[in-house]
């Protein structure tokens, strides 16, 4: 793959970035709204259509933070960042600390730092909203029968039917495609000619549809953790259990021969198959449910412990509990997401991106078998099965589904991919380089979901991209320090 363009672009990306930004005529009203970490932190809100094609369904009101740039007279311009998700706040990174770390100390100097909650999310209006009934423990997401998938379409259905109810209009308009709109609404609302993007897991599938949608509107742009939105689904779903299998199983080699580990020494692998059959018995409780944990919400703790590597160790100590005399999964299962009010946005988004693409209990047994077959151990919590489980039956058409975004047209892109990243396998990021012109691929061999949270290595290599514009070298690699 050709990872740069021709040098004259790259030449004329260096010029633009070298020059300090004119202050940007910007229609927001900013407002401060400090934090303990980010006492500079400035808050403001910007309308958008719900439904560019129907305005009379009305606006939703996004909600914005900003860090102004530290060094003023060599500001570059404005850097959305986006946390993932679906649904993860832009707002709550910035605010909280998202880019505390010293390796992203430039982008605090050089640029505003703009955070932004997509629509339906979290302080934005109006909020997707759906009852507790969205996560049912006792359903069976693998159904085996007729009668089970069927129960699970009626699940699925009353639970959206719920959701559209509570929430509006919006929920019909909570697509990708729709929120890709709304960023080039925030960039008028800025003032600037041309944004920089920092996307992580979901944000790389918004900012590379916002990208093949304005293109030149792009000045920088890393997708870190990359969602390749063309990818058949079922093919999607098998890609990414292996990868999370492949972290479970590198987890547990690790906490095996390591001290630092609890399990040191045990058969990790068998000690957390041990834990999953007993939570499928109802026989391992969790205090802050006040009930058993099941064997699905055992799995997804285990999952959202591997995204971080620096959090292996609290994994085991949290493993450990649950399979212990007397069994307490709360150090698992409080990090799952399933009865989080926020939960509702996750899958309201989700089922527009990633519908269901089974047609019956068959149909949909053959994919869950070869998914067990490639995570033996972890196949019970993949978040592509979630996604499409839980659209199975879902009543909103789609507005997204799996298709192609190209990008033509934009200065050169920096996709960042994991070979053992849980989430995003790296074959999603070479897919989306491939569908972006002149496209650079950084490829880390580390573990955990995104360079960003788990490299320093691709930190530096982020972070020197989105103030030069220049991108690595063909084959570039941040390697693990163990190898």
């Amino acid at each position: 793959m050709d990872v740069r363009r021709v040098v004259a672009v790259v030449a004329a990306v260096v010029v633009m970035a070298a020059v300090p930004a004119v202050a940007s005529a910007s229609s927001l009203t900013w407002q401060p709204c400090a934090t303990q970490q980010e006492p500079a932190a400035e808050c403001a809100t910007v309308d958008v259509p719900i439904d560019r094609a129907r305005p009379e369904l009305g606006s939703a009101r996004l909600a914005l933070a900003r860090l102004p740039a530290l060094d003023p007279g060599r500001r570059i311009g404005s850097l959305l960042v986006n946390p993932g998700g679906p649904g993860g706040s832009g707002v709550g990174f910035v605010q909280f600390g998202g880019l505390a770390s010293p390796d992203l100390a430039r982008l605090r100097q050089r640029f505003d730092v703009v955070g932004f909650d997509p629509r339906g999310d979290w302080s934005s209006t109006p909020r997707i909203t759906c009852g507790p009934g969205l996560w049912d423990p006792a359903l069976n997401r693998f159904p085996s029968s007729r009668p089970e998938f069927d129960a699970l379409v009626a699940h699925n259905r009353a639970a959206g039917e719920d959701c559209l109810a509570r929430t509006g209009p919006l929920l019909a308009n909570a697509d990708t495609q729709s929120a890709a709109e709304d960023i080039e609404t925030i960039r008028a609302a800025l003032g600037e000619p041309k944004i920089s993007w920092l996307g992580l897991s979901y944000g790389t599938e918004l900012g590379a549809v916002y990208a093949s949608k304005h293109p030149d509107r792009v000045r920088t742009m890393v997708l870190d953790g990359a969602v390749d939105h063309a990818r058949p689904l079922r093919r999607a779903i098998l890609e990414e259990a292996a990868a999370t299998e492949d972290t479970l199983v590198r987890f547990a080699d690790w906490c095996r021969g390591s001290a630092e580990c609890t399990l040191h020494g045990r058969d990790v692998l068998r000690f957390y198959d041990d834990v999953v059959t007993r939570a499928a018995h109802g026989a391992v409780w969790a205090s802050d449910l006040g009930r058993p944990a099941t064997a699905d919400e055992i799995s997804a703790g285990v999952y959202n412990h591997l995204y971080i590597r620096d959090e292996w160790p609290a994994l085991g100590k949290a493993l450990a509990a649950a399979g212990g005399e007397f069994p307490d999964a709360k150090g698992l299962t409080e990090r799952n997401q399933f009865l989080s009010p926020l939960y509702g946005a996750y899958r309201a988004i989700g089922c527009h991106d990633f519908p269901s693409p089974f047609t019956g209990p068959a149909d949909m047994g053959i994919t869950a078998g070869l998914l067990r077959a490639l995570a033996p151990h972890s196949w019970r919590y993949s978040e592509f099965w979630d996604f499409t489980s839980g659209c199975t039956g879902w009543p909103v058409p789609p507005k997204n589904p799996p298709q192609p975004h190209p990008v033509h047209g934009a200065p050169p892109i920096l996709v960042v991919g994991g070979a053992h990243d849980p989430a995003t396998p790296l074959a999603w990021a070479r897919g989306l380089a491939a569908s972006i012109d002149g496209a650079a691929l950084l490829t880390r061999t580390d573990d955990g979901h995104t360079g960003l949270f788990n490299s320093a290595c691709a930190r530096a290599a982020e972070v020197d991209y989105l103030v030069s514009g220049v991108t690595p070298g063909r084959g570039a690699v941040c390697r693990w320090s163990g190898e």
